[in-house]
């Protein structure tokens, strides 16, 4: 049934082509999401900073503003809400490039509406289930605040971006178990990825520089033909 799981989400839809604004935002009307839309990066900055959406869709090739730099410029504004990036660039770099702005997904074009919704429902999903009570966790030295969105070890800080931080926070919660490559996939960026790309790959050995290569006690261990464990050795 249309709109089963969604109900009194305001989504923000930043999209320079017509034609794809018009497809979307029926698309979520049809499934009981109110859409503000609009065409113009900057104006869409606008809007972000000014008003609360469950989620915000945003094109990377944009007027005014492209969606990369939005997305950065909204998370250094503390704006958390979750961004979903549509593009015509699918390549491992651009999506690299995405992450690393700040962006919690990314769907290349063309894609199915239903795929759409699935991202969003993914993404505000796991938004809702964020429980400000258990804000911290920790294992031996490295501690990460669920709140604050911080991270450090022994002390020391540690910059994350919002894909690294998710992906140590699934760690945390998972310690000390084997978690696959497929799983990290799925549940840090919500899709199979193929076979070839190598991007859980990418984002592990990016954390692991960063929380473990200052120190002699290393947290990020792979597991041979499993996949990878955070855990004290």
């Amino acid at each position: 049934m249309a709109g089963e799981y969604f109900y009194d989400m305001n989504i923000l839809l930043i999209e320079d082509e017509a034609k794809t604004i018009q497809y979307i935002k029926k698309g979520l009307e049809e499934n009981n999401y109110e859409v503000d839309a609009t065409t113009d990066g900057i104006k869409g900055k606008y809007l972000a900073l000014g008003k609360s959406y469950s989620l915000i869709i945003t094109d990377v090739i944009l007027p005014g503003l492209d969606g990369r730099s939005l997305c950065s410029q909204l998370r250094k504004a503390s704006v958390d809400t979750p961004i979903l990036m549509l593009t015509a660039l699918g390549t491992t770099d651009e999506i690299v490039l995405g992450f690393d702005c700040g962006a919690d997904d990314y769907l290349v074009k063309p894609f199915e509406f239903k795929e759409l919704l699935a991202r969003i429902k993914a993404l505000t999903k796991r938004q809702a289930k964020f429980k400000p009570g258990e804000n911290v966790l920790t294992l031996g030295n490295l501690v990460l605040d669920r709140d604050k969105k911080t991270a450090n070890r022994s002390g020391k800080s540690i910059e994350l971006t919002a894909k690294e931080f998710a992906l140590l926070e699934y760690f945390l919660i998972n310690q000390g178990r084997v978690i696959s490559r497929a799983e990290l996939a799925r549940n840090i960026w919500k899709v199979d990825f193929d076979t070839g790309t190598n991007m859980v790959e990418v984002y592990v050995n990016y954390l692991r520089k960063k929380i473990d290569r200052d120190f002699d006690s290393k947290l990020v261990h792979t597991a041979f033909g499993m996949g990878y464990v955070l855990k004290e050795v």
